[in-house]
């Protein structure tokens, strides 16, 4: 429940925030509440993907974009992500989600989200995020510029994320084993 409190809270938050270009990325703020805690009194590892997604939405609502995918009959959907744990966030806590575009290969788009607290980066996601229409199949890049705006031409994705995103692509095939 408390995600869909925060995301009740930041719909209201947002529209007193500064607008955004898309390609900026934004810097949305957080604080580690008691329901965010696991056994070990630290930010639970699963909160942390919550807190992407609404960092995520902060995005593409502060940059107008989040308006017109959903006049389109769109929605994103994460297709891979991963995340790297720096330092643990405790009870109370002020910390902020950056969250900024990475580039786009031929079906994804990209999303870096740093959390930061202080000077201090306690954890970095990488997101693979891939839009979909509600009558069937994907988006494609032409539509969603035509959507969001054109994209910056120095925009390139870094080639890390290319060898991460070909890494852990799923195959059509199952294995068999001959056990």
């Amino acid at each position: 429940m408390n995600l869909y409190l925060r995301l009740f809270l930041l719909s209201f938050i947002v529209r007193l925030r500064p607008k955004v270009s898309m390609w900026e990325g934004t810097r949305t703020p957080f604080r580690v509440l008691p329901n965010d805690l696991d056994l070990f009194r630290h930010v639970n590892n699963s909160r942390y993907l919550g807190f992407c997604d609404l960092g995520r939405l902060d995005l593409m609502t502060r940059a107008g974009s989040w308006a017109e995918v959903k006049r389109r009959g769109w929605f994103p959907v994460v297709a891979a992500q991963t995340i790297t744990y720096r330092r643990s966030l405790t009870l109370w806590q002020k910390f902020h989600v950056h969250t900024r575009m990475l580039g786009f290969d031929e079906r994804n788009s990209y999303i870096e989200q740093t959390f930061v607290r202080g000077d201090d980066i306690m954890a970095r996601a990488v997101i693979q995020v891939r839009f979909l229409k509600r009558t069937g199949g994907s988006v494609t890049h032409a539509e969603l510029q035509d959507a969001v705006g054109a994209y910056p031409a120095d925009l390139e994705l870094p080639l890390w994320v290319r060898e991460w995103a070909d890494s852990v692509r799923i195959s059509q095939s199952i294995p068999v084993s001959d056990g």
